[in-house]
């Protein structure tokens, strides 16, 4: 082998990589070039309109599901979970349960062994929850003209929290006529006036309309406000039952998959679980209030060998494990679900995670609430038990239940485990294939709201 030879062998190969390489890269850059909006989780802006019918010429997966997201000020939320600290006084702990992406500590141990996607999360937690998973949408558009809707991630929720007590009526409202005047001004408000835009509000929507109920020291204006008229909001609880433009949505659960196989595998084990208890109850009686039958309903339940209760009265803190409460659910065939402060309950949602059938005792705990999630035939799924009945004393409600035929009983905790992925909202950090969660079903009526004409908006919810 002569010496030139030697030298121009190295040279080839060294070549022939380079240009190998070269061509890979190409081929990945027009690739990714194919793909709207790769590895941003955003959808680019829509390659074809989108026809009043929902449906984009050319067979577009996004069609009428287009969604526009406002880039908002930081001080309607990023500087509101920035300054958790100082809310301390009006809601302990706010730093520790906004982490996470707002999901709280995570939980492991007793009940959840083995389980995976279990968090400490703070019942009034959902803005950040539904703003996490609005990130995670495939369907977002920067082009706000092709957009079915109009998210607007102000947290509300939390600015309620920073300025429930301590504060006049003009530091509660106002973020919320702060949040009005940059809203007004955009061009995407002027399409519609508003009626293309949803906002969520993580709390009961009787938080957010003072002026409409006697005690006008409690909470904020916000939906009140003219120019707002037309939005939607979800809430966890409705004050309108669906007539107005608050919508409910359930109550953030501690269960928060991260894959699909995360939720069928939670249904399997509640599936397979003993039920040691026929009822149970968490939470605590409301003497002052002569209208709540917690009280009857406790004293029914500890006289009762079939009952179990977690007392969250002063003092105690058996209510505020997690696992504990878990390990009850999961232990009880019927959960009972008196009215607290208001109507619906967080519990309730805990509850039929855990596969647990719920009793309700007014229809404004679930039946006039979360219309998108839970089935229109309430038998299917729940007892109910009139709160009169109990209140006078004429209903035991053990006697009751047992009066349920064990097949009966069987089909609807079936139900019930087949409801749960439409009860819980997926970890925010992750994206589940094919399981719709609470957060799909709530994209999937609020899409459906907004393409009603204005006139059938109303009570739409309810169609």
């Amino acid at each position: 082998m002569n010496k030139s030879s030697a030298v121009s062998r190295p040279c080839f190969f060294l070549v022939a990589a380079a240009a190998l390489w070269v061509l890979t890269l190409y081929l990945r850059l027009l690739a990714l070039m194919s793909v709207p909006g790769a590895f941003t989780g955003r959808a680019a802006s829509p390659p074809v309109p989108v026809d009043g019918n929902g449906s984009g010429a050319g067979g577009d997966p996004c069609g009428g599901r287009y969604v526009y997201v406002h880039d908002l000020p930081p001080r309607f939320n990023a500087d509101i979970l920035r300054g958790c600290a100082a809310a301390n006084d009006r809601w302990a702990d706010m730093c520790e349960d906004m982490g996470n992406a707002g999901l709280g500590r995570p939980l492991s141990g007793g009940a959840l062994t083995g389980a995976t996607g279990w968090y400490a999360t703070h019942q009034f937690a959902l803005d950040a929850i539904f703003h996490g998973r609005m990130r995670q949408y495939g369907c977002i558009t920067n082009d706000s003209s092709a957009a079915a809707a109009v998210f607007v991630p102000f947290y509300a929720g939390f600015e309620f929290a920073r300025h429930v007590w301590g504060y006049d009526n003009a530091a509660r409202d106002a973020a919320a006529l702060d949040l009005v005047r940059w809203l007004v001004r955009r061009p995407e408000w002027g399409r519609a006036g508003g009626r293309d835009h949803f906002l969520v509000a993580g709390r009961t929507g009787w938080d957010f309309r003072r002026d409409a109920y006697p005690n006008a020291t409690w909470g904020t204006n916000l939906f009140l406000l003219p120019a707002v008229k037309n939005m939607t909001f979800l809430v966890v609880e409705t004050a309108t039952m669906g007539w107005g433009n608050d919508l409910a949505v359930p109550y953030p659960t501690y269960f928060h998959p991260r894959t699909d196989s995360d939720v069928v595998s939670w249904q399997h084990r509640i599936r397979s679980a003993d039920r040691w208890w026929l009822m149970s109850f968490v939470g605590a009686a409301r003497p002052d209030d002569p209208k709540s039958i917690r009280s009857q309903v406790m004293d029914q339940c500890r006289a009762s060998p079939a009952c179990r209760q977690l007392g969250c009265t002063s003092g105690t803190a058996q209510c505020h494990y997690p696992g504990d409460i878990m390990v009850l659910f999961q232990s009880s065939t019927f959960c009972l679900q008196p009215p607290g402060d208001s109507a619906s309950r967080r519990s309730t949602f805990d509850a039929m995670v855990a596969g647990c059938i719920p009793v309700f005792f007014q229809p404004r705990s679930a039946y006039l609430q979360y219309r998108w999630h839970l089935p229109k035939d309430h038998a299917t799924y729940s007892v109910f038990i009139p709160a009169e009945s109990v209140r006078s004393g004429n209903v035991s409600v053990e006697a009751e239940l047992r009066k349920i035929p064990p097949a009966a009983i069987e089909k609807m905790r079936e139900e019930v485990i087949k409801l749960v992925p439409r009860l819980v909202y997926a970890d925010p950090r992750y994206k589940l294939d094919t399981v719709k969660d609470a957060y799909d079903v709530a994209m999937d009526g609020v899409l459906e709201r907004v393409a009603e004409p204005a006139k059938r908006q109303i009570g739409s919810y309810w169609r």
